[in-house]
C-alpha cells in the first residue's frame, strides 16, 4: 500500500499533488491542518508498505520515522524545516534542505525535473517565498498577470490550512487536494473549478480585512507582537497575516498569537524577509514549538507565559 503523508497547507498540497500528477497511483492520505506536524505518529503499516512524507519535520516525526522502519515500511522523506541528525537504513530515502530560500514544493519540482513547475511556483509562493517563486518561474515564461494569479492561489491554498481544527477550515486538506488533483495546470484549477477557488479567495479576503483592524500588542523597530480575539476568522488568518506583516516590513520580525482550544495562545512567528533566521530556534525553545529558519510556529503556550515569550523574542532579533 502506499500512504501519502502531507502538510495541509500550500507546500504540502503541492508537493503531493506534483508527484502524484507523475506517478498516478492510488494512495491512502495522512494529513491535517498546517499545525499539525507529527503526522506519522498515527501512521499504521503492514510489512513492505510505502510512506511518502512531505513538508512536516524530520525532527519532530523521528520517532515515529524509526518506529515505521522497524515495522518493514520503505519510507520517502521530503522536507526543509528542522531534520536533527538523519539516520541511514536500507528502506529510507530523503530529500531535505532547509536553505530558507527552498521549500518542498521546489524540492519535488527539481526531483521531477519541472514536469508541473507551475504548481511548484504555486506552492513556493503559498510558502511566502516570493522571490524564490518568480525565480523558478522564469524558465515558464509566464506573464506578469500569471504569475500574480499563482501568486493568490497558493496564498490562498495557504491561507485554508491555518485553524486549531479541520472544522475551523474551509475545505479539509485531502478534500482540497483531490479537487486540484485532476489538473496538470493551476491556471486550468482556476478556471474550471471555479466554485471552489472563489470560497477560497472570499473567506481570504473576509479574514483579511477583519485582521487589517487589529493593532499590535507591542512594537519596537526589530518586532512586533499581535494577538487575535477568539475567533474562527482569527485562527484561520494568522499565519498568512504574518506573512502579509513580513512583506510589508521586511527589517521586522513579526508574531501573531490566537487564542487556541487550551486556553492559551497558538503563535506564528516570522523572521524579517531580509534576514530568515532564527524562528525555528526561538519556537524550539517552548515545548510545542518548531519551524524553519524563516517561518515557524508554537502550538500553544499559558496566557501567563506571553511576556516571557515576547522577551525571547526581542532578545532573538535584537
Amino acid at each position: 500500500m502506499q500512504i501519502d503523508v502531507f502538510n495541509g497547507d500550500a507546500d504540502g498540497i503541492c508537493a503531493l499533488l506534483q508527484l502524484r500528477l507523475a506517478d498516478p497511483i492510488k494512495s491512502q492520505l495522512v494529513t491535517g491542518v498546517k499545525r499539525d506536524i507529527q503526522l506519522l505518529d498515527d501512521v499504521k503499516v503492514q510489512h513492505g508498505d510505502h510512506v511518502t512524507v512531505l513538508d512536516i519535520s524530520f525532527q519532530k516525526n523521528r520517532s515515529s520515522v524509526d518506529r515505521l522502519l522497524d515495522e518493514g515500511a520503505n519510507i520517502f522523506y521530503i522536507d526543509h524545516h528542522q531534520a536533527g541528525e538523519i539516520p541511514k537504513h536500507k528502506h529510507l530515502k530523503t530529500l531535505i534542505d532547509t536553505d530558507p530560500n527552498t521549500c518542498t514544493s521546489l524540492l519535488i519540482n527539481d526531483y521531477l525535473e519541472g514536469k508541473f513547475h507551475e504548481w511548484a511556483v504555486t506552492g513556493a509562493f503559498g510558502d511566502n517565498l516570493f522571490e524564490a517563486a518568480i525565480k523558478s518561474a522564469y524558465p515558464l515564461s509566464l506573464s506578469k498577470n500569471q504569475l500574480e494569479q499563482l501568486k493568490m492561489l497558493g496564498i490562498c491554498i495557504n491561507y485554508n490550512g491555518y485553524g486549531t481544527s479541520v472544522a475551523d477550515l474551509h475545505f479539509a486538506p485531502d478534500l482540497l487536494y483531490r479537487e486540484m488533483l485532476p489538473y496538470s495546470s493551476p491556471f486550468d484549477f482556476m478556471a474550471d473549478n471555479e466554485e471552489v477557488y472563489e470560497k477560497l479567495l472570499a473567506g481570504y479576503s473576509d479574514d483579511m480585512a477583519s485582521a487589517e483592524h487589529i493593532n499590535p500588542e507591542y512594537q519596537t523597530d526589530k518586532v512586533a507582537v499581535y494577538t487575535f480575539p477568539d475567533e474562527i476568522w482569527s485562527r484561520r488568518v494568522n499565519g498568512v497575516f504574518g506573512n502579509s506583516l513580513a512583506n510589508k516590513n521586511p527589517d521586522r520580525a513579526h508574531a501573531v498569537a490566537s487564542f487556541n482550544a487550551q486556553n492559551g495562545y497558538q503563535i506564528s512567528v516570522r523572521a524579517p524577509l531580509n534576514n530568515k533566521m532564527g524562528a525555528d530556534e526561538l519556537c524550539s525553545l517552548f515545548p510545542t514549538g518548531g519551524g524553519r529558519k524563516a517561518a515557524a510556529g508554537i502550538n500553544h503556550i499559558a496566557v501567563e507565559d506571553l511576556p516571557s515569550f515576547i522577551s525571547a523574542f526581542e532578545a532573538k532579533y535584537v
